[in-house]
């Protein structure tokens, strides 16, 4: 009698059949003793003996043969857990779950395009072939593991890492379990899905979620975007092809700011003097155009 195949990336119990001096070989169940699968020394976790059933993650060895591993993931199917990108190829990437080869995370299951290094949340599922996989799309776990935020006050900070971007901007999980939206207006850069950044509550919500920016306070940002502004006028020469007459996408493309922004901050410098407008574009005060 012949059992279902066993797969590489899976979760398998199995008895041992033969001990040899390299480890135990497991019965592959297929009725022939040479598909038996070893479970070398080293990927035992506890000894085992003849007739014992094993729990073993099966994976493929160098030299491409099923072998088993008493190494398990460190975390449950449906459970979701912050992972290191171990391994990235043209089909997914290898997330560690603490098993003796990385899970395979699908292309289509990506948030952005982690990078080896890198740490993301992610969910362990099995797939329809019946492999161990992970995936980042884990917004409905997020939604059932957060908590209420009622009583934030606005204007302090949480900490979290981002876990989704829609086209409207950033969702980031807090380490007080918040869910915390940032406008794509918030942002100065974009943070990587896995980066963590503190963020500036601006919005308590009435479903229990945060509004937050990336932002510095509109006065303190209005003194940073005018250095910006300046300094910008100084690398050229003196002027600059901006305006107040040109355009939110314009501006948003070269200085990283909303228009209203670089109103506010050219605002400041025609007030304090420093710089004037003519004809679509701005200039130094103490610098005479050509």
């Amino acid at each position: 009698m012949t059992g279902k195949e066993k797969l590489p990336g899976s979760l398998a119990t199995l008895r041992v059949v033969r001990l040899a001096e390299m480890g135990a070989f497991l019965d592959a169940e297929t009725g022939r003793s040479s598909d038996d699968i070893l479970l070398h020394k080293e990927q035992q976790t506890a000894p085992v003996a003849i007739g014992d059933e094993v729990r073993v993650f099966l994976y493929r060895d160098p030299k491409r043969r099923l072998t088993a591993s008493m190494r398990l993931p460190k975390m449950k199917e449906g459970q979701i857990a912050r992972l290191k990108v171990i391994n990235v190829s043209k089909d997914g990437a290898f997330l560690d779950v603490g098993t003796e080869r990385g899970i395979f995370l699908p292309y289509a299951g990506m948030r952005g395009r982690p990078q080896i290094g890198e740490t993301v949340w992610a969910k362990l599922y099995t797939d329809k072939s019946g492999r161990l996989a992970v995936t980042m799309e884990v917004e409905d776990e997020m939604r059932r593991a957060a908590k209420s935020a009622t009583g934030v006050p606005v204007g302090s900070f949480v900490t979290g890492q981002i876990y989704n971007y829609t086209d409207q901007g950033a969702f980031l999980f807090s380490e007080e379990r918040y869910i915390v939206f940032i406008d794509r207006k918030e942002m100065i850069d974009r943070p990587r899905v896995g980066e963590t950044v503190t963020a500036r509550v601006t919005f308590v919500r009435d479903d229990g979620r945060l509004n937050a920016s990336l932002r510095e306070v509109k006065e303190k940002a209005m003194v940073t975007d005018g250095e910006a502004i300046l300094s910008l006028l100084r690398e050229h020469h003196g002027r600059m092809p901006y305006s107040d007459a040109s355009s939110p996408e314009i501006i948003r493309e070269r200085f990283r700011i909303s228009k209203a922004a670089f109103k506010r901050a050219m605002g400041g410098l025609l007030k304090q003097g420093l710089i004037e407008e003519r004809d679509g574009w701005t200039y130094l005060k103490e610098t005479t155009p050509e």
